[in-house]
């Protein structure tokens, strides 16, 4: 039996490392835009390409390497990237028996512009005939970020979760997820153990605005989850379990960042894991914390993801 199982889209990632453009920000440097000549050539200094990555597979990865068994759904095409992307997460020990391959089709491929330390990401999802595999009883299913083609998709593993109420689910929503907004997920809200967001993201999801945290966190309760995690970037997490409420304060940088993708899958797959390992969930946070930190000394979002021992170490600096 599996103890992570993460459903979600695998891409391969191109990190285009842009050495000409600006960084246009408001006055709090939280909506900034990025600014490069238009109809020009533009140089850059390097591309490094990260394959099997994306929230889910991230994920998978992040579980394997803290010591469970691990698996990821998902689909993917026949050509060399796909291939690549299996490759790349059978390295790293994650099951590969529920990943779909498809014939004649495209598996996906962004570009990431990277500019100082941080990014804006080219995204583009390819559709797929998918079907919710039988996946067994797992001790956990990790939802994430899946493409717009797959509104019944969710439906079906909806009725998969009603069918074995012994698995615990884990939801961090996507951006087609968040758009799709509450009413049409409420059957996976509703199921939720653990629920994963940023603040914006929560305040989109439930159409409110200006207030505090812990106003969301009660929001987001409401919906269903039993636990609810929100992230604020660089300042830190809130969480509550319905009883408690918690802060977590961001891991010092041992070192400034190289670029912060996968920093909120790392975090977010890592809590969930250290809880099937029989944490609490403020030692969770704690070591969602620390794997957070890790990922965005390197590039891409699994790199620097921690094995057990490793995290434990930073745990007892």
């Amino acid at each position: 039996m599996h103890d992570f199982v993460a459903i979600g889209d695998i891409v391969t990632d191109a990190f285009i490392r842009l050495k000409d453009a600006t960084v246009n920000c408001d006055i709090n440097k939280e909506h900034c835009t990025i600014t490069m000549a238009f109809g020009d050539k533009i140089p850059y200094e390097s591309v490094t390409v990260v394959r099997a990555v994306g929230n889910s597979a991230n994920a998978a990865v992040a579980a394997s390497r803290l010591g469970l068994k691990s698996a990821l759904v998902t689909n993917l095409g026949d050509d060399l990237n796909g291939k690549e992307c299996i490759r790349s997460l059978e390295s790293d020990n994650v099951d590969t028996q529920f990943v779909s391959v498809w014939q004649g089709k495209e598996t996906n491929y962004h570009y990431v512009l990277w500019y100082e330390d941080d990014r804006t990401i080219l995204v583009k999802h390819q559709e797929y005939a998918r079907k919710f595999p039988d996946i067994g009883e797992p001790k956990w299913l990790y939802l994430s970020s899946l493409g717009a083609d797959t509104k019944e998709y969710h439906h079906e593993i909806a009725r998969y979760l009603a069918d074995h109420p012994n698995i615990k689910l884990a939801f961090q929503p996507g951006t087609f997820q968040i758009n799709l907004g509450y009413s049409e997920l409420q059957d996976i809200y509703k199921r939720t153990q653990i629920f994963f967001c940023n603040i914006t993201e929560a305040e989109k999801i439930l159409g409110l605005g200006g207030v505090e945290p812990n106003e969301l966190l009660q929001a987001m309760h409401a919906l269903g989850p039993e636990i609810v995690v929100l992230t604020d970037g660089p300042k830190g997490a809130y969480a509550s379990d319905g009883k408690e409420t918690f802060f977590e304060k961001p891991y010092p940088d041992v070192k400034p960042p190289v670029e912060r993708t996968g920093a909120g899958d790392a975090f977010a797959s890592t809590v969930v894991s250290v809880l099937e390992l029989g944490k609490s969930l403020q030692e969770a946070l704690k070591w969602g914390a620390i794997n957070s930190m890790s990922v965005v000394q390197d590039i891409g979002a699994q790199r620097g993801l921690l094995r057990r021992e490793k995290l434990e170490g930073y745990l007892k600096l």
